[in-house]
This record gives structure tokens, sequence and C-alpha cells, in this order.
């Protein structure tokens, strides 16, 4: 598989805004980021082009209006993004990144019980798949 290029800050908020809103023209984008900050309509239509572009969304036209959608899913771009930090800033070595967000950022009561129950959950799995190597 190609790997797409890294979406920008910018690109990024116009693609959740994508993923948010579903198949949407310029105008429709531009009207949301603007509930929240200024924005140039050629700016969003720019970057718009960009993440399309780099294969995040596919465009059609309808009548004279263009229809952007998304191509790519949250998750898969969540994931790639993530992976891409892990490798540049922790050398693909995940505990760090997850000391820093915990010790940074810190962590509430609710969140420190929803990571026992996933690591928990994780020592169930690895602990079924150890008994079937024989």
């Amino acid at each position: 598989m190609v790997e797409k290029p890294a979406l920008s800050k910018s690109e990024m908020e116009i693609a959740r805004l994508l993923w948010e809103i579903g198949p949407a023209t310029v105008r429709e984008i531009h009207e949301e980021v603007c509930k929240s900050r200024q924005a140039d309509f050629a700016t969003i239509q720019t970057f718009l082009r960009r993440i399309e572009s780099k294969g995040y969304a596919t465009s059609k036209l309808k009548g004279r209006t263009r229809i952007y959608s998304a191509k790519t899913r949250p998750r898969t771009v969540i994931r790639e993004t993530v992976d891409d930090l892990i490798e540049r800033l922790f050398g693909g070595e995940t505990m760090p990144l997850v000391k820093h967000l915990i010790e940074e950022r810190g962590i509430e009561a609710s969140e420190i019980n929803e990571l026992r129950e996933l690591v928990d959950r994780l020592e169930r799995n690895n602990n079924q798949g150890a008994g079937n190597d024989s």
C-alpha cells in the first residue's frame, strides 16, 4: 500500500469536519469552520483540494457545485498519524508515549478504571494465546 502524505494541522481540522458532517460543499465546510473562528472561503477550498490530492477525500461535480466526501475513515488516519508520531518521537516504542500522556496530561479516575479494564483484557488475550502454542 502506498503511504499517503500526512495531513497538516489545518487539513486535519477540515478532514474532521468532513467526517463529521459527511459529503459537503466548500460552502458547508466554510460555514462550519466559521462557527468557531474566521476563515477565508478560498483557504477552505484550498485545504479541501489538498486533502483530496493527498488521497483522503474525493469529489464530484453536482451541477456546478463540487461535493467533497471522505475517502479514508477517521480511525485509519488516526492510526497512521499516531504510528508516525511514535516512530519519529519515540523510536517506535509505545510505552514512552503512554507514560508521557498520563504524566503530562493527567488522567481521571474513570479513565484509570477504563485503562485497568483494557490491561485486564489484554492480559486475558495474551494468556489465551500462550496456551495455544504447544
